[in-house]
């Protein structure tokens, strides 16, 4: 009925923190809601409420207003954000516009001016071999020939003509060098000048006037117009007279050529007799004046040259016109189409200031769908619904918030009290538990110290037995619980793992021998002595496996190893290993299949790696391994091992016992110690179980080894075995003793060893089975020795529990100092080695069992005060502490223990039991501290003589606390209110003597 209550009550163990007073259940900030909650009066409450609920129904109210204008607002900002992108890339398509119309402008008008130099050039020409010569050195011939290889040079003219100056009188001396007589310009048709394929049959002569321009030199293609008096037609006198009396480059307006329609213009140009000064006068400049050269260009011709050079030039539309009268501009290239879109005008200049041109462009396809504007613009109004949205739906959804909120604290409040509940549950089942299961063990222990016979030894031992397996069961419940409601908390304090081991082979050394197993530790060298972690914790994971492997193991061995994680992955530990390589020869699962998947060893071991660490302590994780050769685990059920309550089969329950929730809580532990667990397991083979856990390593502690003593210093001792692990797990024993132990397989090459050896072989440990194997080799052995004057050492025989002492020769045992019966376990092999090599006590043990413990000595005379006000627990902790030679006092409530212990007393430790009846433990410890202080106080001040309170110097005597209850704020509490130290209930009389002995230990090295 107990184990159905616990286990139907587990659920409820969600807050180790237990207290006696209510208010200790609640955290800081619970306390803190209820002392602001006090400050509201039922009233105040009330109008808070109602304010809450009104205004909430306001809110919604408002909630619509706001995302009406919300919508609209960012409506009105969608559209402005499309104006805005929209005018910026119709700006940016302007730019462009205006860059490409201004290139073509400048290109246009650079190549009119290199147009212009050259006829410039070529006047200059015709002035030095022309006029300056005599004879002419330039013809008719000569000139059309220069002016078609010199074409590519003024690549917008299509012809060029010279004109002469002749006068009146020099007419007729000018016609007969000639030979044709100067003609007159046809006014009512085309002029010839413009025309490129005129009909000259019947031209007219020129009237007589008093100055005549005749064209003597003109292109191939112009060479109809020779003859001509260019003076006679109305446009080119202008251009004419105007020319040399600016002495600049005149052009005509544009008028169409008469063959290809296209519109033209004629630059002239007035050549001179000699070079004129920049300021010479109109007057100079006509006087001057020898002659007219004249340039044709073919404005669209040119332009449509000069637009196929350039990129794009089907992007845009190009217009050129004259626009000398603005009134009526003159289209000089271009369609008569308009465009679409907008329009640039850039300004050209030709050389002539009279007359103006520009050029007008336009895009020639329409400008494409502002697609970022419109993206852009929708993208943020549908942002903005979206928000709105959640506004609305946020709103929409506090009503509901609040019900919620409302049940909430209302189920807050049922669960605050059930927490209080339980926790109170949870101290109550393991104090009231706890209180009568230490009187009944404590009884059935001191009635096993009497004289008993066999068949009621028998009934005192099942019943401790099953006691102490009601008190796991229920220590296992209530770690499931504490763990699950994450209250579980771990220690850090030093401890030697090695002492640990030892405490646990120890444990189950009994168990071991009786079941004929081999039990082995194995402490890699690399492990450091000292620790910092929960100890305690780490026991409890080892000794749940190290159970269940006893539990299921009928033979073979159990083999645990303890290496740090960094070695188990190097390749030498994986050469070292193989399945018929084990303690006892029985084939074993793979071990390291049990860490494969391990999370440390998938992602490297730098983040452990000490040298990483820069703080005074250094992190390092340890695997350890437990190897049997049982039963093994069936593979159906492997996935549910570390299942709570959950066994393999349902009779492994009715035939080994358990409760199945061991490895579950060792898995939670585990996880807590940042570690991992995992097994490998093979049926009726065995199962290998690795854990890691990381622990601090310190150099503030010291710790030397307790078992390493100047008896054995120097020592070397031989280990012969064929099996390479179990030697080593024997060499690592003979190490903590302080042995130089080697390894040997062959007993037949002992001889050669001992004799080759630098120093003297003190002992040889030989295995019993191959001690039989090659028993006769061992006199011959002894007699070599002897010839050769060497030491003979002691040799001890190392036998598993189950051989028989019958197969032993009384001949061949002359030479066995001693045979010592596996499980090995460190104090025993010193026990023995201490009566084989005659030193220590040794000779004090009978049959390997340990002597008696220091601790006799240390009670002996020790006055013991104990307070509990439960009779039986008091005479079960007086008879266990009188039963060690202490002189006991009792007291059975705190108001007597303080009185007791009023300075001066007579007490050298104290143990004070935590629940008492009007003045509890914690009272009384801190009265007795308070009392303590002031007289240490005033003996530093003088106040108090010594000798008055018997010659101590200090009157803090030790008080180990003992209570039933198992949850770590107790401990806290205990340690932080002054106790030296904490036993909980039930009690053996061990835990009561490692107390003191801790103490009195360390007093002694104070002192």
């Amino acid at each position: 009925m107990l184990v159905k209550l616990l286990e139907l009550s587990m659920n409820w163990f969600i807050d180790a923190q237990i207290m006696e007073q209510k208010t200790d259940f609640l955290s800081e900030k619970c306390n803190l809601c209820l002392g602001w909650l006090k400050q509201f009066s039922a009233r105040g409450l009330k109008n808070h409420l109602c304010n809450h609920y009104f205004g909430t129904k306001k809110v919604k109210e408002t909630s619509r207003r706001l995302l009406f204008l919300w919508l609209a607002g960012w409506v009105l900002c969608a559209i402005w954000i499309f104006w805005f992108m929209n005018s910026q890339a119709v700006e940016k398509r302007r730019e462009m516009l205006a860059s490409m119309c201004d290139e073509r402008a400048r290109m246009l008008q650079d190549q009119f001016n290199v147009s212009m130099n050259h006829l410039q050039a070529l006047a200059i020409l015709i002035s030095t071999f022309h006029h300056s010569k005599e004879p002419s050195a330039i013809d008719q011939i000569i000139f059309a020939r220069y002016a078609e290889r010199t074409a590519f040079e003024r690549p917008l003219t299509s012809g060029v003509a010279y004109a002469v100056k002749v006068l009146h009188s020099e007419r007729e001396l000018f016609e007969r060098q000639h030979g044709w007589q100067i003609k007159k310009m046809d006014l009512t048709e085309q002029p010839p000048a413009r025309e490129e394929d005129a009909d000259l049959e019947s031209p007219e002569i020129s009237p007589i006037e008093d100055e005549y321009a005749p064209v003597i030199f003109a292109q191939d293609a112009y060479k109809h117009v020779i003859s001509v008096d260019l003076l006679t037609g109305k446009e080119d006198r202008e251009n004419i007279l105007c020319a040399r009396e600016s002495g600049k480059g005149v052009l005509t307006a544009p008028f169409p050529l008469l063959k290809s329609k296209r519109l033209g213009v004629i630059l002239t140009y007035a050549v001179y007799k000699s070079e004129l000064p920049s300021n010479a006068t109109p007057a100079q400049r006509i006087k001057t004046a020898i002659g007219y050269l004249g340039g044709i260009f073919d404005i669209e011709s040119l332009v449509d040259k000069l637009l196929h050079q350039l990129a794009c030039k089907h992007s845009i539309v190009v217009n050129v016109y004259d626009t000398t009268d603005p009134d009526r501009p003159i289209s000089m290239y271009g369609s008569t189409m308009t465009g679409t879109g907008i329009y640039h005008i850039s300004t050209l200049q030709f050389g002539d200031p009279i007359r103006k041109h520009e050029m007008h462009c336009r895009f020639k396809q329409k400008a494409p769908l502002p697609w970022l504007a419109l993206t852009t613009s929708i993208g943020t109004l549908v942002i903005a619904l979206l928000v709105g949205y959640i506004f609305h739906a946020t709103v929409s959804r506090i009503a509901k918030v609040e019900d919620d909120y409302r049940q909430m604290m209302e189920l807050k409040k049922q669960a605050e009290a059930a927490d209080v509940a339980k926790s109170q549950f949870l101290a109550t089942v393991s104090h009231e538990i706890r209180t009568p299961m230490n009187g009944v063990l404590g009884m059935l222990q001191m009635l096993m110290d009497t004289d008993l016979d066999m068949t009621q030894d028998d009934y005192v031992r099942t019943a401790h037995a099953s006691g102490k397996a009601l008190v796991s069961l229920i220590n296992e419940v209530l770690d499931q619980a504490k763990i699950e409601s994450g209250k579980l908390e771990l220690e850090a304090v030093p401890f030697d793992l090695r002492a640990v081991l030892d405490d646990i082979l120890s444990l189950f050394y009994g168990k071991a021998q009786e079941k004929g197993l081999e039990l082995a530790v194995f402490v890699s060298d690399q492990v450091p002595e000292v620790l910092i972690g929960d100890h305690g914790r780490i026991r409890q994971i080892i000794t749940n496996l190290i159970a269940n492997s006893i539990k299921f193991t009928e033979r073979g061995h159990i083999y645990l190893t303890v290496h740090l994680t960094e070695e188990v992955s190097s390749l030498d530990f994986e050469t070292e290993y193989h399945s018929r390589n084990s303690l006892s020869a029985f084939p074993v699962a793979d071990r390291r299949r049990s860490w494969k998947n391990f999370k440390l060893f998938k992602q490297g071991l730098s983040a452990t790696d000490p040298s990483l660490v820069s703080t005074p302590y250094d992190l390092i994780n340890l695997i350890i391994s437990v190897e049997d050769t049982g039963v093994g685990i069936p593979h159906e059920a492997q996935s549910r091992v570390f299942t709570p309550f959950m066994q393999v089969r349902p009779s492994i329950s009715r035939i080994h016992g358990g409760t199945g929730i061991g490895l579950s809580i060792s898995k939670r532990l585990v996880g807590l110690m940042k570690g991992e667990i995992g097994f490998v397991s093979e049926p009726q083979i065995g199962s290998t179980f690795t854990f890691t856990f990381t622990v601090v390593l310190t150099s503030s502690y010291t710790n030397t080894n307790e078992y390493k003593s100047s008896e054995f210093h120097g020592l070397t001792s031989l280990v012969v075995d064929d099996r390479p692990v179990r030697a080593k797990a024997t060499k690592y024993l003979l190490q903590r003793l302080g042995i130089n132990a080697i390894l040997e397989m062959d007993l037949n090459q002992v001889l050669n060893r001992i004799a080759s050896g630098t120093g003297a072989t003190n002992l040889v440990l030989i295995e019993k089975e191959i001690w039989l194997k090659n028993i006769s080799i061992w006199p011959f052995i002894m007699s070599k020795l002897k010839d050769d004057q060497l030491d003979i050492p002691k040799v001890i025989l190392l036998a598993n529990p189950t051989d028989s002492s019958k197969r032993n020769s009384s001949s061949s045992m002359e030479y066995i100092s001693t045979i010592i019966t596996k499980p090995l376990r460190v104090s025993m092999l010193q026990l023995s080695l201490q009566r084989v090599m005659g030193c220590g006590d040794g000779e004090h043990s009978r049959n390997g069992w340990l002597p008696q413990l220091p601790l006799h000595s240390l009670l002996r005379g020790k006055q013991i005060l104990v307070v509990d006000d439960n009779v039986v627990n008091l005479r079960v902790a007086a008879g266990a502490l009188k039963k060690y030679g202490a002189e006991v006092t009792c007291a059975d409530n705190g108001k007597s223990a303080i009185n007791m212990l009023k300075p001066p007393h007579i007490f050298d430790a104290c143990f004070m039991d935590i629940q008492m009846p009007e003045i509890d433990g914690f009272e009384a410890t801190r009265r007795i501290r308070e009392m303590e202080a002031d007289i240490n106080s005033k003996l530093k001040h003088g106040e108090v003589l010594l000798d008055s309170l018997g010659n101590e110097l200090h009157c803090d005597v030790p008080i180990f606390a003992m209570t039933a209850d198992v949850i770590q704020a107790t401990h806290e509490k205990c340690l932080k209110l002054g106790m030296d130290g904490y036993v909980t209930k039930p009690f053996e009389g061990e835990q009561l003597y490692r107390e003191l002995t801790r103490f009195f230990k360390s007093t002694k090295k104070n002192q």
